[in-house]
């Protein structure tokens, strides 16, 4: 129900921002200087350096004092997971500032093994750093470290912020009201403080006072705001002067989504600010470079795990009658059809008796998933679960059908149901593993699928595929949505 906006009393916004930090920014600064400082004395000590205690607290107040500048030390760096990278990045910046102070004072050069001192910081603000980020993401499941926000747009976009923000934990921003612009009916069940008219107003400061009534109100600290017909631009740039005259922060959502941060570039033309949104890296340098490490790493692992896969293959054998692999038809990059190996985890006549099966599927997209599949061996279950099953795709990574990490390769027939959206899945190699495979597997709905699968196509790097390797085999042992 809409309620009459009023000239709200000026007060402090909540500063949810500095609380929510809490012990993270005193312990990543205590670590900083004591990974940087102990080592560097240590190691001077024994070099028989001069001075080496003014040495290390040199590198004790240069490496925070480079998290400060790069913004280390901040709940942004902490909760979007891409610490790591910045860390690499400040920990070369602490190398050669030492290394150029040392020239500048007139100092003979280090002995290597001195400069290896340094190493210890960069692991363990590395290690700080991720500690730190899974804490701070365990608070946001659990409904705490969160600001309140406040959305301002028309009815559906409100909807639409409402419904993506709702999808995920991962994030700190929990819609408490909405400030819908014009008649339209908000559907998402966001309490409706305020409505604000459909044309912009005479009074430079009558939206601003309405939103912050609604602010106060709920105790938010912070105004989303989406653009659109009945909110222009010279209607947001009013409505900012006045909020951030009192305190209050606000956000612009130009209306993308999934888009990395490292693709977008904030410029400004004419007085327009402007996003520039990077392509994704599909082609070129970047998709050869992938495609040697998926080989690479495809030969590395089938030499490694050859006696693994011999266990395997005899387990398959002894279990059930029929062959040991398992060869299926999928489809790959760009519509491509390949045959896909598989260790065999079903009877032998598997694919017709799936037709008698398909009243009883639990997936409600495309894919066939039965959690107690009847044409599962006993053996087979077991493969399942730990994903042993795929490990022959490591020849189809080799023969460049697949990639190391990937979306789902899908079967033909799933394809055809295909609309243009999910068709983009396709426009890289499918892969042993992905963001699907280590986000739940068989419990995530189509949707889900398809949205992890999308951001992976879009948001594709070398770093994350490191990344995605790496959650995979936490993913793996724990058998979580793997049936």
């Amino acid at each position: 129900m809409s309620r009459q906006a009023t000239i709200p009393v000026a007060r402090p916004p909540v500063r949810r921002e500095e609380t929510r930090a809490g012990w993270y920014r005193p312990a990543a600064v205590c670590v900083d200087v004591i990974a940087a400082g102990l080592p560097v004395a240590a190691a001077f000590v024994e070099v028989q350096e001069p001075h080496p205690m003014r040495l290390a607290a040199t590198a004790a107040l240069l490496w925070p004092l480079i998290g400060v500048v790069s913004k280390r030390y901040t709940p942004l760096a902490w909760g979007d997971g891409g610490g790591l990278r910045a860390v690499i990045r400040d920990w070369l910046v602490l190398v050669g500032a030492l290394a150029t102070l040392r020239v500048v004072c007139g100092l003979d050069s280090v002995p290597a093994n001195a400069f290896t001192a340094l190493i210890p910081a960069l692991v363990l603000t590395g290690v700080c750093q991720k500690t730190i980020h899974r804490h701070l993401l365990a608070a946001r499941r659990n409904a705490r470290a969160l600001r309140h926000v406040v959305v301002v747009g028309e009815a559906p976009t409100v909807d639409a912020v409402v419904e993506q923000l709702a999808q995920r934990t991962d994030h700190e921003y929990v819609v408490v009201g909405a400030c819908p612009v014009g008649d339209g009916e908000v559907r998402s069940g966001v309490p409706e403080y305020v409505r604000l008219s459909g044309e912009q107003p005479e009074a430079p400061d009558a939206d601003a006072s309405a939103v912050l009534a609604a602010a106060d109100e709920v105790a938010a600290d912070l105004v989303f705001v989406v653009p659109g017909r009945l909110m222009s631009g010279d209607r947001m740039r009013r409505l900012s002067w006045t909020l951030h005259d009192r305190g209050r922060s606000l956000m612009v959502l130009p209306g993308i989504t999934d888009v990395a941060r490292r693709r977008v570039r904030l410029t400004s033309a004419a007085g327009l600010t402007l996003l520039h949104i990077a392509p994704p890296l599909q082609r070129g340098m970047h998709t050869m470079t992938k495609s040697a490490v998926d080989r690479a790493g495809a030969l590395t692992l089938i030499v490694l795990l050859s006696p693994l896969l011999s266990l395997l293959a005899l387990a398959v054998r002894l279990g059930s009658p029929g062959p040991i692999l398992y060869r299926q038809t999928r489809v790959g990059r760009h519509g491509k059809h390949f045959a896909m190996w598989k260790f065999r985890t079903m009877v032998v006549d598997a694919d017709r008796l799936k037709s008698g099966l398909e009243a009883q599927n639990e997936n409600d997209g495309h894919m066939f998933k039965m959690r107690r599949d009847p044409r599962v061996t006993g053996v087979g279950r077991i493969l399942r679960r730990y994903s042993l099953d795929e490990l022959p795709q490591l020849f189809n990574i080799l023969f460049g059908h697949m990639s190391l990490v990937g979306p789902r390769p899908p079967l033909p027939e799933e394809v055809v149901k295909y609309n243009g959206v999910e068709m983009r899945r396709l426009s890289i190699k499918p892969g042993l593993t992905g963001l699907w495979q280590v986000s739940g597997r068989s419990d995530l709905s189509w949707r889900e699928t398809v949205a992890l699968d999308l951001r992976y196509v879009d948001n594709w790097s070398l770093a994350g595929d490191m990344n995605v390797m790496a959650r995979t085999l936490r993913a793996v042992l724990d058998g979580q949505g793997a049936y």
